[in-house]
């Protein structure tokens, strides 16, 4: 069945540009979402190098760790380690645990590429109580982080006119705030909710690019068309994204993306 969509276009015939159209330059948005409370995080840059990304998440991750209750130390540490090996069972190709490990305080679901495996990075997560899970390659629909970006993109974007890679992390940042203030949780639309769903027990609204959805409908911009989002110089943007968190007592998941 059709969705609506920005424009309508015939098989085999893609939208394309003017021949004026010149690209103007792009920008990342490094996205760290929460799905519990709904809460997003983000950072406009020009690129996500590691030396970008690194220290970003090194930050953000040290003042939600602050926030969060101070975790008691287990008598035992295999009762510890047990806590963070459990959620490597089932992977494939888990990384070494290092020998002494703090308790698990926050879980940390990101795409999986290179820069999020470097070891000085891994190393200082394991620190902090922070486990990094990667979703399996051609798996980024697991990762929610990809559904918050698509809302904030259609809300900052839809029927605008960039000049710069700057106006648009402007206005991302802009969006983000509003979002903030009224946030909507995100919940896994996964084979059990489904069922419920089929059989009239679980009223959810589902979200593009990931297996998320909602308790209740997200306000959509309104259709624009084509000939309007057309400007002879354009600014594109694309989104690095930190993914999805879930907060506990003692542990909390946050998902991250670069997209």
């Amino acid at each position: 069945m059709p969705h609506a969509g920005a424009s309508w276009q015939p098989r085999e015939h893609p939208a394309t540009q003017p021949h004026e159209y010149i690209r103007g330059g792009t920008t990342k948005i490094l996205t760290l979402f929460h799905p519990a409370t709904g809460q997003v995080r983000l950072q406009p840059a020009a690129r996500g190098t590691h030396a970008v990304l690194h220290p970003w998440l090194r930050e953000r991750l040290s003042a939600i760790l602050t926030a969060l209750p101070v975790p008691q130390a287990a008598l035992d540490p295999a009762v510890t380690r047990a806590a963070w090996t459990g959620w490597q069972a089932g992977l494939t190709r888990p990384f070494t645990l290092p020998a002494d490990l703090p308790p698990l305080r926050l879980l940390l679901v990101w795409d999986n590429l290179a820069g999020h495996k470097t070891p000085d990075l891994v190393l200082w997560l394991c620190a902090h109580g922070v486990m990094p899970l990667d979703t399996p390659v051609g798996g980024s629909w697991l990762n929610m982080a990809e559904s918050i970006e698509r809302v904030l993109k259609r809300r900052a974007l839809d029927g605008q006119h960039p000049h710069s890679p700057d106006e648009i992390g402007c206005w991302f940042e802009q969006t983000a705030r509003s979002w903030n203030e009224q946030p909507t949780p995100f919940v896994w639309n996964g084979k059990r909710r489904q069922r419920r769903r089929r059989s009239g027990g679980d009223r959810t609204h589902r979200l593009g690019g990931s297996g998320a959805c909602t308790y209740r409908p997200l306000r959509r911009s309104r259709a624009i068309e084509a000939s309007e989002c057309q400007f002879p110089r354009q600014t594109t943007h694309q989104c690095p994204s930190i993914k999805s968190l879930f907060f506990d007592t003692w542990r909390s998941v946050w998902n991250i993306s670069t997209c």
